[in-house]
């Protein structure tokens, strides 16, 4: 396995994610979090990848819930 060298969303130091996309680190900071944990961290914690991944977010202005029943 190799690794990928990328920014850490925590301290911005250099960290690595895992070729097979499993997931990232840093040893400057002790970041170990999945891909899908710094996906959600980033979107979050950035302005403009959380700009970004609205654009591709569905609108839910005046949708509901909804109930179990309504699952079939």
């Amino acid at each position: 396995m190799y690794y990928v060298k990328i920014k850490c969303p925590k301290c911005k130091e250099t960290a690595e994610l895992a070729s097979d996309f499993t997931f990232v680190k840093c040893d400057h900071c002790n970041l170990d979090i999945s891909y899908g944990e710094y996906v959600k961290y980033v979107a979050h914690n950035d302005v403009t990848y959380s700009d970004i991944l609205g654009d591709y977010a569905t609108s839910t202005e005046g949708q509901t819930d909804g109930t179990l029943d309504e699952w079939n």
